[in-house]
């Protein structure tokens, strides 16, 4: 009873297990489901395989190997009928679609990377085409610095990675008729906590959700840093003056109405 040579009659278990580079689990199975059985038996009823047994092993492992069931390598072993290379070229098919899907999930992996490592995936060309010659590219390097462990970065980084340049022309467009609208408002003398007032509140909320989902606590901060931030006050402000302070007093009303208090308001 000895593996050794080509007398591979009566081989254990583990012996084909360990040959085959399978489990036993694998082997009592295939067994059991009528697959692979083996030719032999000791007198307590242990398996024992022959060199025939081996040799279908070898070919259950191989079509195993490539995707086929095991209700499909029964069919190509048992039924002369079955068309072979039609089956493998079938199996081959299905390979290369799922390489396909494998080779686009690389892809997303990638630019969801980069876009947790950068933020924008634009050149800087792209950036000031997009979002005007004010916008300093360095800007989302910055960001990332500074917000890089937050969850609203993380947020900001998912979405960011799905989008190209006509998804972010699309964001900005919408948030260019945003402070149009706001500074339209002011102008007409729309007062912080009117119903038109809120409203625009409300539409910033949603229009900022492009970038990641905003609460009214932590819109009540922005407010403050857009007044008290120097360039953020000087952007606001260059749309009409005085808007800064302005929206944040809209943003607090917005806020107060629905039951925040903009005086103890946090980033949560």
């Amino acid at each position: 009873m000895s593996d050794a040579g080509d007398d591979v009659d009566g081989l254990t278990v583990g012996q084909v297990a360990s040959r085959l580079g399978v489990t036993v689990r694998a082997l009592h199975h295939w067994d059991e489901v009528g697959l692979a059985r083996p030719s032999l038996r000791t007198t307590g009823g242990y398996r024992l395989y022959t060199a025939g047994d081996l040799e279908r092993l070898h070919r259950i492992v191989v079509y195993r190997e490539v995707g086929l069931g095991l209700d499909r390598i029964r069919a190509v072993l048992d039924d002369s009928a079955t068309d072979v290379p039609g089956a493998l070229r079938a199996q081959r098919a299905q390979v290369a679609e799922r390489i396909e899907r494998l080779q686009q999930l690389s892809a997303g992996l990638d630019r969801m990377i980069d876009a947790h490592e950068r933020g924008l995936l634009l050149t800087a060309e792209q950036q000031a085409a997009i979002f005007g010659p004010q916008w300093n590219p360095d800007w989302p390097a910055e960001a990332r610095q500074r917000y890089g462990d937050t969850v609203q970065w993380r947020q900001y980084a998912e979405r960011s990675a799905s989008r190209g340049p006509q998804e972010w022309q699309a964001v900005a467009d919408a948030m260019a008729d945003l402070e149009r609208a706001l500074g339209d408002a002011m102008g007409a003398g729309v007062a912080p906590g009117s119903p038109e007032a809120n409203r625009l509140a409300e539409r910033h909320r949603e229009a900022f959700t492009s970038y990641f989902p905003l609460t009214r606590q932590m819109q009540v901060c922005l407010g403050r840093r857009f007044e008290s931030d120097p360039e953020y006050a000087a952007h606001y402000d260059g749309i009409r003056p005085g808007l800064a302070a302005w929206f944040r007093r809209v943003v607090d009303a917005n806020a107060r109405a629905h039951g925040v208090d903009p005086d103890t308001a946090t980033w949560q």
